[in-house]
């Protein structure tokens, strides 16, 4: 077992608190819909309203904090919805808009190590601007990095990719910046769980604008890279065991909709 039973109870309180904070305060939409409650039911609606609301928001409010209850355990300086930092340099936006510019083109492959010393050489070049970019899903430090993880939905479009990648390269911009000396700059896409299983993860929307071994971390590889080997596995015994705990609860809270 990879997680021990302090992190085994503290990941649990944060699914409780996270879903019955779901219920105090989800307001079903108003809009009638005769045909499916009469087919289906007020209460099997309803809960497919409240799924698709939760799967919504579920990153920031799941994923994020079971995420840092997880990193603290292994890391300095824990943090979630990080406010990145706000100056880049003239000379890096150039390079930044090279690297996008072949990797849309399809003239050079990623490279994330070669990208990043590009970006380290002209960090502190130029003018500095102020920019305002994404914040920081999950932020930490070890002795010698800092990581910058961007959290996304499961299926994401080659079309977002681009948009991600350029967030990537300009989080390292950033933070190489603001940076005077020391740690490595590492940025990540993460996708918490694998929609395909037992298939691989579909990756090749992504092959050509990430570093797929480097700049991406999918299921096991990210859960297990924040907690150590097994931390997938004993995380969704945790999802088990609070949804087994709470199923009396949930089931009461969708019968009152076929009281209305």
């Amino acid at each position: 077992m990879a997680l021990s039973k302090e992190q085994v109870k503290n990941i649990e309180e944060v699914l409780k608190v996270s879903l019955r904070n779901k219920f105090q305060n989800y307001k079903p939409e108003a809009d009638s819909k005769p045909f499916q409650t009469r087919l289906l039911g007020k209460d099997r609606l309803a809960l497919y309203a409240f799924i698709h609301s939760l799967n919504t928001n579920f990153g920031t409010t799941v994923f994020e904090p079971v995420a840092k209850t997880l990193a603290q355990t292994r890391f300095s300086n824990v943090e979630i919805q990080k406010k990145a930092p706000k100056a880049i340099s003239s000379e890096s936006q150039k390079i930044i808009q090279d690297i996008m510019d072949s990797l849309i083109s399809g003239s050079a492959l990623p490279n994330k190590t070669e990208e990043i010393n590009k970006i380290k050489k002209v960090a502190k070049l130029g003018i500095i601007k102020n920019v305002k970019l994404t914040k920081i899903d999950i932020y930490f430090e070890s002795k010698d990095k800092i990581y910058l993880i961007d959290l996304k939905a499961a299926k994401p479009n080659f079309g977002e990719f681009k948009g991600f990648k350029r967030t990537l390269l300009e989080w390292t911009a950033t933070q190489y910046l603001e940076k005077s000396a020391g740690k490595e700059v590492v940025t990540l896409i993460a996708i918490p769980y694998n929609p395909y299983e037992p298939e691989p993860y579909n990756r090749w929307t992504m092959r050509g604008m990430l570093d797929l071994k480097n700049e991406l971390k999918v299921a096991d590889e990210f859960w297990d890279f924040l907690g150590g080997k097994n931390t997938y596995k004993d995380l969704l015994d945790c999802f088990e065991r609070v949804g087994i705990e709470l199923r009396d609860e949930i089931d009461t809270y969708f019968k009152r909709f076929n009281k209305k």
